[in-house]
């Protein structure tokens, strides 16, 4: 099912920060978590071109932020930043677009229904947020958080992020003998043979255990 998320930045007194928002428990999906604001792509938001899905994930991109967190956004000045396709074994499978942009007008408000919760976060304070156990993130988020900590303001994030490839993550979900779990990506190694996730060769993984998370990833992988 295509999806879009809208990754909202601005400059706070600290530097950067970015708008999350804390899930509804009731939500099967992600339930509880703190994501970015986001949902299925509509009929509607392709317009007159059925067939142009990047323009529709940017309407529905900036429509999502919107109707979640209560906040304009004007869809041209959002920035591509990924496409995240969750793993075969997730209950719903979404391919979605992730975009970056700031926000053009409105007040942060969580919808109550989708969303009982906002909140502008550093990258930084929003990942020892989740070490700390005080916040739950969903690998997208973390792995995004992790790109975004080392811009110092929203131009400098947004010109970095459009100069660059959009990275494209297609996850494969191992659970680990010692009760962790981690996400192959498809650069890495092992994406193809689990059996070689110790084997020389390059990585693009997230090693999620209970005593911390490690997102790994080679220099030079697109």
């Amino acid at each position: 099912m295509p999806a879009a998320t809208v990754v909202l930045l601005r400059d706070g007194d600290a530097g950067l920060e970015v708008l999350l928002g804390r899930r509804s428990s009731k939500l099967a999906f992600h339930g509880g978590a703190w994501v970015f604001p986001g949902g299925r792509i509509d009929p509607d938001d392709y317009g007159d071109d059925p067939t142009d899905e990047a323009a529709a994930a940017r309407r529905a991109a900036a429509r999502e932020a919107m109707e979640e967190a209560g906040l304009d956004v004007d869809p041209d000045a959002l920035v591509h930043l990924s496409n995240w396709t969750t793993p075969e074994l997730s209950p719903k499978r979404f391919a979605t677009w992730f975009f970056a942009g700031p926000v053009r007008g409105g007040s942060a408000v969580a919808d109550g229904e989708e969303t009982d919760a906002l909140r502008w976060f550093r990258p930084e304070e929003a990942l020892a947020a989740r070490d700390a156990g005080e916040i739950e993130l969903a690998p997208p988020q973390y792995v995004t958080l992790l790109t975004l900590r080392g811009y110092p303001t929203v131009a400098a994030a947004l010109t970095a992020i459009d100069a660059a490839e959009a990275v494209e993550f297609l996850p494969r979900f191992h659970f680990l003998d010692d009760g962790g779990a981690i996400c192959l990506y498809s650069e890495d190694v092992a994406y193809h043979d689990v059996g070689r996730l110790d084997a020389d060769g390059p990585r693009h993984r997230l090693v999620m255990r209970d005593r911390g998370w490690e997102y790994l990833r080679s220099p030079g992988t697109p």
